[in-house]
């Protein structure tokens, strides 16, 4: 018969360190996630600030839709290079970069005098929006590693809640962003949008401990890039997915409208 002081002599000790890096990764990972909603509420309201304040200024649909390129284009950037910033330098510096410089963005709407808020002004901050975009979407799928574990089942789970969270909380930006611009008017709501990002900025620095992830500064850029061709292929055909759905969401929606 097995005795008490054997079960004890035989079962692994408590793992205090453990257990208290487990919570450090589920709280760093729901601030980022706060913050990446912070960031993604702004953006769906600032896409319908941007969409409907030009065209009641009698802009044209083509000179609406090109607003946006460069939003777009940028955010294609982001993602290429988004993933070795943050592998060599750490997810909390790419989240924090993203934050900022979305509120760069509406810093340079928000102050910006009326007689600047042309085009191509526009288009540069736009540019700037897109990047934000993708450095906090990036940051925050990526930590999820960081609370799923090894299990690829509960990696999928974290990464589906993650993804369509976004995508309905982009849905409720739209309707901040055009009930904003009813209530306020165009640069109040900007602004309004810029001290959202500033509060999710300030209480992630504040809250965040660690790196989210360890940085490896001999990261390379080539390891972007999958051994398997499958992956690449896939990654590739991606590339023209979202080149299709934007020349109809960004392109053919509005001039149709």
């Amino acid at each position: 018969m097995t005795t008490s002081e054997e079960v004890r002599s035989t079962t692994p000790p408590f793992d205090q360190a453990a257990l208290a890096q487990q919570r450090s990764n589920l709280r760093n990972y729901i601030v980022v996630t706060a913050a990446y909603w912070a960031d993604t509420l702004t953006d769906g309201a600032m896409r319908m600030l941007v969409l409907f304040y030009f065209n009641q200024l009698g802009y044209s649909p083509l000179q609406v839709a090109s607003l946006f390129l460069f939003y777009e284009f940028f955010g294609i950037l982001t993602n290429l290079f988004g993933g070795y910033l943050g592998a060599r330098f750490g997810l909390k510096t790419t989240l924090f970069l993203g934050l900022g410089t979305q509120l760069l963005n509406l810093g340079l709407l928000g102050f910006a005098p009326p007689a600047l808020l042309v085009v191509p002004f526009v288009m540069a901050t736009q540019a700037l929006s897109g990047i934000a975009k993708d450095l906090t979407k990036m940051s925050s799928k990526s930590a999820v590693k960081l609370v799923a574990g090894e299990g690829e089942g509960q990696l999928y789970k974290w990464v589906s809640i993650l993804t369509g969270s976004k995508n309905a909380i982009k849905g409720l930006g739209f309707f901040v962003g055009a009930l904003l611009l009813s209530l306020v008017g165009f640069q109040p709501a900007v602004l309004l949008l810029g001290g959202v990002v500033l509060t999710a900025l300030v209480l992630a620095m504040a809250s965040i401990k660690g790196d989210l992830g360890s940085p490896n500064k001999k990261a390379r850029f080539t390891q972007m890039f999958s051994n398997n061709r499958a992956v690449n292929m896939l990654a590739a055909a991606r590339i023209f997915l979202f080149a299709a759905r934007d020349v109809w969401f960004v392109v053919a929606l509005p001039v149709f409208l």
